[in-house]
């Protein structure tokens, strides 16, 4: 997937389908004199529906769907027959999709199933033909129902990556690498910093055909929470993480401060973030050798588990993925 063909955010109008006229009809045939009321009832509007869909993970095929309108219904007809429903009109969201109030920014709903369905705009209800009014007092009812009218409004459909693991870290700590490494994803990779613009998700395969999901977002910096940086637009995709592997060179300057760093912007963004697993992996770490690593294994922040790898030299994979392995099917 290429940067430009992930969109995780849009925002559309969207318009149910009103409900049909009831029939004001009087039954007319040959030999039956005065045969009565026998209009039947409107069909109903049809539905504005949202669909999850395992095999998506952006929003880039609604990005120029700025107006959504399901079918209006039918009519009633003589014999009390019922007008057509209005066509439903779907829209395939990936899993992880949550869907806003445009005006009052409510979280209406979210979408986290393969195939779950939720009504965004309800059809109107159609309207009762006038057989429904028919009495001992009023035998010949010349009026019926119209139709319910049109739902619309205005709604903001944003995307939270459904991952196993969320990879977080500053800009070139090697985020993309790995992932280029134990996925089949093809994440940008350059020497400059925020190379990686768009989230980027892979599946990384794991013992005996087993695996799970690894996504990459763009690097933090401090103040991401305020704006700084790219990586603040993509912090609500590591909400959905069930665990967290921070990422941090051996080259830093103080790998304890800026553990501390991400953290924080992590807490500011989104106090329950804190509460997920979270994994310390030193990268780049063929340039170290034993005693430097032992010497910087004295200043590595507490309280979290912490590995030495190397992307590039394949040092530390096998046992990092086994490590995430036991972290995401550990026992509740």
């Amino acid at each position: 997937m290429t940067d430009g063909n992930f969109i995780d955010y849009i925002k559309i109008y969207a318009a149910s389908g009103k409900g049909g006229q009831g029939s004001m009809h009087l039954h007319r045939e040959k030999f039956i004199e005065k045969g009565g009321p026998d209009g039947g009832d409107g069909g109903r509007g049809g539905h504005v529906i949202l669909r999850g869909n395992k095999d998506m993970w952006t929003l880039h095929h609604l990005r120029f769907l700025k107006h959504s309108r399901a079918g209006h219904g039918g009519a009633g007809g003589a014999s009390r027959s019922t007008g057509a429903d209005g066509e439903d009109k779907y829209l395939e969201v990936p899993l992880g999709t949550i869907v806003r109030n445009a005006d009052t920014q409510e979280i209406m709903f979210e979408i986290t199933t393969h195939g779950e369905e939720v009504i965004l705009c309800e059809g109107g209800k159609g309207g009762l033909g006038n057989w429904h009014f028919k009495s001992a007092t009023n035998q010949t009812p010349r009026y019926a129902q119209p139709g319910m009218p049109i739902v619309d409004g205005w709604f903001q459909i944003e995307l939270k990556i459904l991952a196993d693991v969320g990879l977080v870290g500053f800009p070139n700590a090697g985020k993309s690498t790995l992932l280029s490494v134990v996925t089949a994803a093809k994440p940008k990779i350059a020497d400059y910093a925020f190379t990686t613009l768009k989230p980027n998700v892979g599946i990384v395969g794991y013992r005996n055909y087993q695996s799970f999901v690894m996504a990459d977002i763009p690097g933090i910096i401090e103040g991401a929470n305020e704006g700084k940086g790219l990586g603040h637009y993509f912090l609500r995709h590591i909400e959905r993480n069930s665990t967290l592997l921070f990422m941090i060179p051996a080259d830093s300057d103080d790998i304890r401060t800026d553990y501390k760093i991400l953290l924080n912007e992590l807490e500011l963004h989104n106090p329950e973030l804190l509460h997920k697993d979270r994994l310390l992996a030193i990268t780049k770490s063929d340039m170290l050798d034993e005693e430097l690593k032992a010497e910087m294994e004295q200043e590595l922040p507490e309280g979290v588990k912490t590995l030495f790898i190397s992307s590039i030299a394949n040092i530390g994979i096998t046992e990092l993925k086994d490590e995430l392995w036991k972290m995401l099917n550990k026992e509740a």
